[in-house]
This record gives C-alpha cells, sequence and structure tokens, in this order.
C-alpha cells in the first residue's frame, strides 16, 4: 500500500458566533464520515450511534446525509437538518430540525 492508498484524515479550526470548533472529515474507499467537535460534545453525521455515547453521558447529535448527498466535510453540516440526539445533547436545547450550525452554537454556548 502506498501513502495515497491510505485511508484520508483531515481537521480543521471552525469559528463560530460563540467561540470554536474542530472539523473532521475521514474518507477511506468506499466511505466518508465527518463531524464537528465541540467542548460540550459532537455535531455529526448520521454514522454515529446515540444509544453508547448517551449511556456515557455524551452530547451527540446528528444530521443525516443521503447516497446522492453525501455529509463528506465539516462544512456540509452546517445546513443539514438534526434528525436524533442524545438525552445529553437535548439537556442543551438542541431539537430535531434545527440546523447543524445551531447545534455547533448551543454546544459552544455551554458550560460544560
Amino acid at each position: 500500500m502506498t501513502a495515497e492508498e491510505l485511508p484520508q484524515s483531515n481537521s480543521q479550526p471552525m469559528q463560530f458566533e460563540n467561540g470554536m470548533a474542530l472539523g473532521t472529515a475521514q474518507r477511506w474507499c468506499g466511505g466518508q464520515y465527518t463531524s464537528i467537535l465541540t467542548k460540550a460534545g459532537i455535531v455529526g453525521c448520521g454514522i454515529y450511534d446515540l444509544e453508547t455515547p448517551a449511556e456515557f453521558g455524551q452530547a451527540i447529535a446528528i444530521v443525516k446525509g443521503t447516497p446522492e448527498k453525501p455529509l463528506c466535510v465539516p462544512e456540509d453540516l452546517l445546513d443539514a437538518s438534526i434528525v436524533g440526539m442524545t438525552p445529553q445533547a437535548k439537556e442543551l436545547g438542541i431539537e430535531v430540525g434545527m440546523t447543524g450550525c445551531e447545534a455547533v452554537e448551543l454546544m459552544l454556548k455551554s458550560n460544560p
């Protein structure tokens, strides 16, 4: 395997109204996922399971792409609608239907 054939993993700081977060994107042959990591939790794509992080007290909110429009980079999460969350994310005010950007802002505003 050459370096060009390895899976890709990228991260970048992202500025929001309520602070900074870390955007991440991972890609491999046949798949990808992306997320925005804040001090309080994660806004991510539908690859994230909600049951396990809820058990560990983690705030996770997810948006869902489609095969026609996959979520590949953190910026893809910003305008997408939240479709699910852990109870801990709900406690931060995150609701189904709000945008990923709104969810990130609530996480950044919180004091974990």
